[in-house]
């Protein structure tokens, strides 16, 4: 890491360590942002839209309705950041027990269902325990348990240096080096201050400074990404900003990538906030909008199925699909408290309708996808 490029003391300050490379120890971010005219037009969409969502979440009929796909559509793309090949189709065919149809690693899909874990946890966790330090350790140890980095400490702050940069790449000659591991319960203890702070601040902007500090401190060996992009849903849910989880902001970053990491190292060598919020505002703006046709797309699809006939209990079965958009024959009998043979009946009628898609290619123990609920969690909506 290139000392000369922090121009910002106030962002933080520079340390040599013993064996010649340097390291960042970031300042906690300011309480006086100053607003242009421009950052306040940006501030007020992204709070228009975001409140757009939180006011479509509110009105869904089953607090899992379309939230557990939507969750495991962010897990994908969150994942993928990182490097997993999964999609979310491998991730529901491993969910309905056909992992054998899935072309891709069992790794990469578990790193998917992990994170799907994690997030689940914090969100339960959320209601008998505030959003913490000790919550994302919870959450990292859910995630990295068992899979890619299961050796890097889950659930613990590391205890060595890490750093940033290509492959191949040094402390010396990383782009950037976090704190040195002595430094963590200090500015770890000093984030979660910041993090609880309440009125001194716009939501958005909080978030956005948070996610940032939380990204500089890097406190993992592995996985700091993937849990600072669930930070910023659990914020938003804990302070009332989002009535259900239904929005991520992983596809707005991959979409953005070099953007995300250039104005996040600018806020540590030039102090340069306002570039990085503006950048932050933008994706909850854009990811709020998409997610809101996303959701409406799905239920007025669900609204669609179920005006159609398909047999005694399909209602629930399609209300259900909305949950998890896969089903076998077993499962919808049991769903529907009918027979074997009369729920394959009614699986049948769906796929003559084009409505599911049989996946096993065997003639028992079958399994089905709703392929237009994936779609439209997949595909960019209309």
């Amino acid at each position: 890491m290139d000392p000369k490029i922090f121009y910002s003391p106030e962002s933080g300050r520079v340390v040599r360590q013993p064996t010649g490379y340097h390291a960042f120890i970031p300042a906690l971010p300011p309480l006086d942002l100053s607003f242009d005219l421009e950052l306040i037009m940006v501030l007020s969409r992204a709070d228009a839209a975001l409140g757009e969502l939180s006011g479509l979440g509110r009105q869904l009929p089953n607090p899992h309705l379309l939230i557990d796909p939507l969750v495991r559509r962010e897990a994908v793309l969150s994942s993928r950041i990182e490097g997993t090949q999964a999609s979310l189709t491998d991730v529901f065919l491993s969910e309905a027990g056909q992992s054998d149809q899935s072309q891709v690693p069992a790794a990469d899909v578990q790193e998917v269902l992990n994170y799907v874990a994690a997030l689940e946890h914090g969100l339960t966790r959320l209601d008998s325990l505030p959003l913490s330090l000790r919550l994302l350790n919870e959450m990292h140890a859910k995630l990295m348990t068992g899979v890619r980095g299961r050796f890097a400490t889950p659930g613990e702050f590391r205890r060595s240096q890490n750093w940033i940069g290509p492959a191949g790449s040094t402390p010396a000659t990383a782009t950037y080096v976090p704190p040195p591991h002595e430094e963590l319960p200090d500015v770890l203890g000093a984030w979660e201050k910041y993090l609880h702070l309440r009125g001194v601040l716009p939501d958005l902007v909080h978030c956005a400074l948070i996610h940032e500090h939380f990204e500089a401190i890097h406190p993992y060996l592995d996985g700091n990404g993937r849990i600072g992009r669930l930070l910023i849903t659990l914020f938003l849910v804990e302070r009332g900003r989002l009535s259900q989880p239904l929005l991520y902001l992983s596809d707005y970053i991959e979409r953005n990538r070099e953007d995300y990491y250039r104005l996040l190292l600018r806020v540590r060598t030039h102090g340069d906030y306002a570039a990085w919020v503006r950048y932050f505002l933008v994706g909850i703006e854009e990811t709020a909008r998409d997610a809101v046709r996303r959701v409406r797309k799905l239920i007025e699809l669900r609204e669609r199925l179920l005006l159609e006939d398909h047999g005694k209990g399909s209602a629930a079965l399609i209300s259900q699909l909305f949950v998890r958009p896969h089903i076998s024959v077993s499962e919808a009998a049991k769903l529907m408290a009918v027979s074997q043979p009369t729920a394959a009946k009614v699986l049948q009628s769906l796929v003559a309708a084009g409505h599911l898609r049989e996946i096993t290619g065997r003639s028992r123990y079958r399994a089905y996808v709703a392929r237009a609920i994936l779609d439209a969690l997949e595909r960019s909506p209309a």
